[in-house]
């Protein structure tokens, strides 16, 4: 049995096909889909999604989002999904850097924090996933 999956992002639909598990990070952790998973509906962090089809892994750097589970669907919508050849690392490394000193100079009460942090944390998973595949 496998399970239908759909990566969808606000400028496209990244990924329509039927796998045989998911690994996702979640708000507490990593956890792994499989078939015949319970209904769930939860939020997604910055990380890695990983799916497995005949034996084959591949992976996407994503960043916020939430997944749905229902029957053999599973529906992941996050804001940014990317392949490693679809991330350029200096220029992540530069917009860490710019999101870091605005957040420097940036209080918890402005409008701005957490979209900052958010930021930080998309980037920081993007140059990890990026540098993990160079190993």
């Amino acid at each position: 049995m496998s399970l239908q999956l759909e990566i969808v992002t606000p400028e496209k639909k990244v990924f329509s096909d039927e796998v045989d598990s998911i690994v996702i990070p979640g708000i507490e952790g990593e956890f792994n889909v499989l078939t015949l998973h319970t209904p769930l509906v939860t939020i997604i962090k910055p990380g890695e999604l990983t799916y497995t089809k005949a034996g084959a892994t591949e992976r996407l750097a994503i960043g916020e989002g939430f997944i749905e589970t229902s029957d053999d669907t599973v529906s992941v919508v996050v804001d940014v999904a990317l392949g490693e050849s679809e991330i350029d690392e200096n220029a992540v490394e530069e917009a860490l850097k710019r999101a870091e000193n605005a957040l420097a100079d940036t209080s918890e009460d402005d409008e701005n924090f957490a979209a900052l942090q958010a930021l930080i944390a998309k980037s920081l998973a993007q140059l990890e996933f990026k540098r993990r595949r160079r190993s």
